[in-house]
């Protein structure tokens, strides 16, 4: 291995140690602390890094401001995009079980991203727990929209409004997540 393989090496470990640990309320790391950790070439470190993830089942997600993705990120918008480790496949119903999640939060989850999605990205919290409480109890539909929140998968606004949240947008598939609703032949694991 030559020196600048081992560099890249040893600074592709240390993006996975700065990935892996919590620092902030919310995990991940902005892109500008990449670089001051990594140095000015770290895209190539996470480059570098994804392709070890993509080994055992993880990979990079790099969020950007803003809910659009762009086609060319510049230097400035990956400073400011926050960076994150995810599961690469979606998970089986038994592994998400696993994790502590009950099957009827999940569809809680499900049906108030799709509801948000359907209104153009936000919605009146009221009318998300209008229609959860056709199938659940009050008091479940309350909780369980309360530990979407907690967990970063819904935000809402000081009027009530709901929006999707940054832990969505870097853990579900929003695309598979509407073709499964609209009942395309989408397979997930089992």
């Amino acid at each position: 291995m030559s020196d600048e393989q081992a560099q890249y090496s040893m600074k592709a470990k240390r993006a996975a140690q700065i990935l892996l640990f919590q620092r902030h309320r919310q995990p991940g790391v902005k892109g500008w602390e990449l670089r001051k950790a990594l140095g000015k070439d770290y895209m190539k470190v996470i480059g570098l890094l994804e392709g070890e993830m993509e080994k055992i089942g993880l990979r990079v997600k790099v969020l950007y401001e803003g809910e659009v993705e762009p086609k060319k990120a510049t230097e400035e918008q990956l400073e400011k995009a926050r960076f994150y480790i995810t599961l690469a496949n979606p998970m089986s119903a038994t592994d998400m079980i696993m994790t502590g999640w009950r099957v009827d939060e999940v569809a809680v989850l499900a049906v108030s991203i799709a509801y948000i999605m359907s209104k153009q990205g936000k919605a009146p919290r009221k009318e998300i727990e209008k229609i959860l409480k056709e199938k659940f109890p009050s008091w479940q539909t309350e909780l369980s929209l309360d530990r979407c929140l907690r967990r970063g998968y819904l935000v809402e606004s000081e009027d009530g409004t709901a929006y999707i949240g940054w832990r969505t947008r870097a853990e579900i598939d929003q695309r598979t997540l509407q073709s499964l609703i609209l009942h395309k032949e989408t397979r997930l694991p089992e």
